[in-house]
């Protein structure tokens, strides 16, 4: 038999090494190529996993990580603590979702190291990270947004918003002017019995609104705790960052042995009490519910004793709410003149009772409709457009809490201006809009 010509023989040896090649390439992860999962859940091609960096890492954001994980669409690279204890805890955590011991799968591809830093600057510096998710104390929101910007990073930040009404404006304006896309952690606008409160306000299935009812703490004080030693691996400076000095008491930074929420939120240097902490949810349901979501109150008188016994705000439209105790705490009671609505969390009750199912009609007002706020958040990254809860909505929210702080703390009512966002002839007032902020984290308000 005669032999083919080598070059014959080498082109087919070639052909069928180039074969099994192919053959191999083609075996690959199945959430590569998307897909569903036994379950029914969509894999998604590490070309479309959003990368994210998590800044500040005790127990608000251990719950987002969770939150954003249990996506499948997300991944965590890095995060920024300046206590050690607890940014440790959480790449604990995190690694857990990659390493299920039922087997199923949480987060697509196996676990890669996420990376520490003390500073978030650092954080921001990585140009592999898609966005940021900020879940540090108030009194940091700004510089860090405003930074996150800069730096071309889409953000998540938690509610509320800012610390003083010029925080928050330059939050707004960094996020427009770098075309951020920015998701404000208000939450409750993904939930179902939100979303009904709104549309049945908006649609009129109560009437005209004569009252609004908001049951949520008190407003803050000054830091009055005494000093205690502060703990290894915390660097206090720089958990004050813009804030000046105060001596470190562990109500500001609990350590991991007390599983609770930081007192810090109930002091004025660092939080709005709980005007802001609580109130930045249920006075978001009634901008929204009301469409003020581009506005708000134009009014804001503390109480007197007489005629006003509950801060009370008053809106252009003579609508009127009190931050006023009832039977329902952290809740709304709408009172209109055809009946009420009362809204907590997981409970919704209406007068008449046929309202809390009503089914909204496709003909009627409707909401923006979320079922997920971090998917939400993360298909707004994907489309370039404003997710449910956009920075000026969170803006406008936390507004409405902090004229509520000032009238409390300056004790005589106060006329607002939404569209100016000052007090009307009142420099004393307008003087508590923003505040001084150390050189090293000065950001243009």
């Amino acid at each position: 038999m005669e032999k083919e010509p080598f070059s014959a023989l080498s082109r087919r040896k070639f052909i069928g090494q180039a074969s099994a090649a192919l053959s191999a390439f083609m075996i690959v992860p199945r959430f590569v190529l998307g897909g569903r999962r036994a379950d029914g859940t969509g894999y998604r091609a590490p070309s479309d996993i959003i990368t994210l960096g998590f800044i500040g890492t005790g127990k608000q954001s251990r719950g987002l990580s969770r939150n954003f994980l249990a996506t499948g669409e997300t991944r965590i690279l890095a995060s920024a603590e300046v206590y050690k204890a607890k940014r440790d805890l959480f790449i604990e955590q995190a690694k857990a979702y990659y390493t299920s011991e039922d087997g199923k799968a949480k987060v697509n591809g196996a676990y890669s190291e996420i990376q520490a830093y003390n500073d978030f600057r650092q954080l921001l510096d990585r140009k592999d990270i898609d966005a940021v998710v900020i879940a540090s104390p108030d009194h940091w929101h700004a510089v860090m947004a405003v930074k996150a910007a800069e730096a071309g990073k889409d953000i998540y930040c938690e509610k509320p918003l800012a610390l003083t009404i010029k925080e928050g404006r330059a939050m707004v304006n960094a996020t427009r002017k770098h075309k951020r896309v920015f998701q404000t952690g208000s939450m409750q606008r993904s939930w179902p019995e939100f979303r009904q409160t709104a549309e049945l306000i908006r649609n009129g299935y109560i009437g005209d609104i004569k009252g609004i009812k908001v049951n949520v703490g008190p407003p803050p004080k000054r830091y009055d705790l005494p000093a205690e030693p502060i703990p290894e691996g915390l660097d206090w400076a720089m958990w004050l960052g813009p804030n000046e000095p105060v001596p470190f008491n562990s109500e500001l930074a609990p350590p991991l042995s007390k599983d609770v929420f930081p007192n810090w939120r109930n002091y004025k240097e660092f939080g709005g009490g709980m005007v802001t902490d609580w109130g930045a949810h249920m006075f978001d349901i009634v901008q929204w519910s009301l469409d003020m979501d581009n506005s708000g109150p134009v009014e804001v008188i503390p109480p007197d004793g007489k005629e006003h016994k509950f801060l009370t705000y008053r809106y252009d439209n003579g609508i009127t709410m009190t931050h006023e105790p009832w039977e329902w705490n952290n809740a709304i009671q709408f009172v209109g003149s055809e009946g009420t609505l009362n809204i907590q969390r997981k409970k919704l009750e209406t007068t008449p009772a046929t309202l809390k199912d009503k089914v909204i009609g496709p003909d009627e007002k409707h909401v923006y409709h979320s079922d997920n706020h971090y998917k939400d958040f993360l298909d707004a990254m994907r489309k370039r457009s404003e997710p449910i809860c956009d920075v000026e909505i969170g803006h406008r929210t936390a507004s409405v809490c902090t004229i509520g702080n000032i009238a409390y703390q300056l004790k005589r009512p106060l006329k607002w201006d939404p569209k100016k966002e000052n007090f009307k002839k009142d420099k004393e007032a307008n003087g508590l809009l923003e505040r001084s902020l150390k050189s090293e984290w000065a950001i243009k308000v």
